[in-house]
């Protein structure tokens, strides 16, 4: 029994003190240029859709679209009562928040979750789909970051529950980017997109936060809106009953599309009607094309019947 005792000691001890390993942080400096700023501008608003989470989103109307001034702040609250194992905070990435970065830690932070004292953060930030972006990529969103108005917001500290204080510090691991395709090659250009969106994430169930390989993209995860509703995300593989399989490509592309028109308002949303959290007003900004690489891509995945309820109000959800 001491044996086993020791074991786990020396076990705990090296994962606190040597993990996480994923190398020295690059040396950049990274331009800021005006095509570089709005590269990083598309990427981070409307693709990896960083701003998101890193803004404030009025759980009030539709879709929670995010409040103006809010633009990077940090400071959304993720926590136990939404299936978090602690207590984790959206940081500030406006000049204010990251002034105290270079541009080499501020890459190796967003692509492997690694921060500027070697702390791992736990994955709310799918840095993981980040670290296999085009390091071309990464660079544009922190010139776009760079540029945005400074907010003065100081955000908590995250704190895991344990045993995840120990665990997250195995989590984090080496980036190995990948090279962007060129945008005529449909598919495989849509499979980029799909890994910088971390479409996988959402729309895949999990067991205990870990996605479930073999239920790729077949929906159903569940996350506990504010108020204790409960949504599901959809099935997207080309299900021709459950999924996307008799969607054509200009319906899904119009879907995404309709929450920019400019005739759009974000709907109101009383307490215990369906909501989302899928931040339709921010993949909205992709162009037509790029949704169109992200719909080519999907019809390639296996059809899988999976029948997703989509919502349960918290009265309901709560029985």
């Amino acid at each position: 029994m001491l044996f086993v005792v020791i074991v786990i000691g020396g076990l705990t001890t090296y994962v606190k003190i040597a993990l996480p390993k994923v190398g020295e942080p690059p040396v950049l400096n990274v331009p800021r240029s005006p095509d570089r700023v709005a590269r990083g501008a598309y990427l981070a608003n409307a693709v990896a859709a960083c701003m998101d989470c890193h803004s404030t989103r009025d759980w009030t109307k539709f879709a929670g679209p995010l409040v103006d001034g809010t633009l990077g702040k940090g400071g959304e609250r993720f926590d136990q009562q939404f299936g978090f194992p602690g207590v984790y905070y959206s940081r500030n990435i406006t000049p204010k928040g990251i002034s105290r970065y270079t541009d080499g830690e501020l890459f190796r932070l967003i692509t492997t979750g690694v921060t500027k004292e070697g702390r791992a953060m736990f994955p709310v930030m799918p840095y993981s789909h980040y670290g296999e972006m085009d390091t071309s990529d990464i660079i544009s969103i922190i010139a776009y970051i760079r540029s945005l108005d400074p907010i003065d917001n100081i955000v908590p500290e995250s704190v895991s529950d344990f045993p995840m204080n120990i665990i997250i510090n195995t989590i984090p691991q080496k980036a190995v980017p990948g090279r962007r395709p060129d945008t005529s090659m449909h598919e495989l250009y849509g499979a980029y997109l799909v890994n910088a969106c971390a479409c996988i994430e959402c729309h895949t169930k999990d067991n205990h936060g870990q996605i479930i390989p073999e239920l790729a993209f077949m929906g159903g995860r569940e996350f506990i809106l504010p108020g204790g509703n409960v949504v599901r995300s959809a099935n997207i593989t080309p299900d021709l009953e459950t999924g996307i399989g008799n969607w054509s490509e200009d319906a899904f592309v119009n879907r995404f599309k309709s929450f920019t028109d400019s005739n759009y308002k974000p709907q109101a949303i009383d307490k215990n009607i369906f909501n989302t959290i899928m931040p339709w007003t921010r993949y909205g900004l992709m162009t037509r094309s790029d949704l169109a690489a992200i719909y080519a891509y999907l019809r390639t995945l296996p059809a899988k019947h999976n029948e997703v309820s989509k919502f349960s109000a918290a009265k309901l959800a709560a029985k």
